[in-house]
């Protein structure tokens, strides 16, 4: 394992107070970008998840790992309270913190 990596836990959402989805990746850009462009069949593009709407960064995967589980089986209000927390407009954080892509 690599000791310099960066791993997110991320939430994506369909729109405020929307559907969610809780995932894990060592490359924000790439699997918000996979999200966005219905890359891959699954949960995401069938119910239009695509907003980046949360994310905390961590230098240990199993710590991201541990986090992303967490968060998945909290009650809602908590992952709203989360994603208010950082983003209380629920922008798309992907334009922001990616602009141009």
């Amino acid at each position: 394992m690599r000791e310099d990596n960066t791993y997110y836990v991320y939430i994506l959402a369909s729109k405020r107070n929307g559907t969610l989805y809780t995932g894990v990746t060592n490359d924000l850009i790439r699997r918000v970008g996979e999200h966005k462009t219905g890359t891959n069949d699954g949960f995401t593009k069938k119910y239009g998840v695509y907003r980046l709407v949360y994310f905390e960064s961590m230098n240990d995967v199993r710590n991201a790992i541990a986090r992303e589980k967490q968060i998945k089986k909290w009650l809602r209000k908590w992952k709203t309270e989360l994603i208010e927390s950082m983003n209380p407009d629920w922008k798309d954080l992907y334009d922001e913190l990616f602009p141009g892509r």
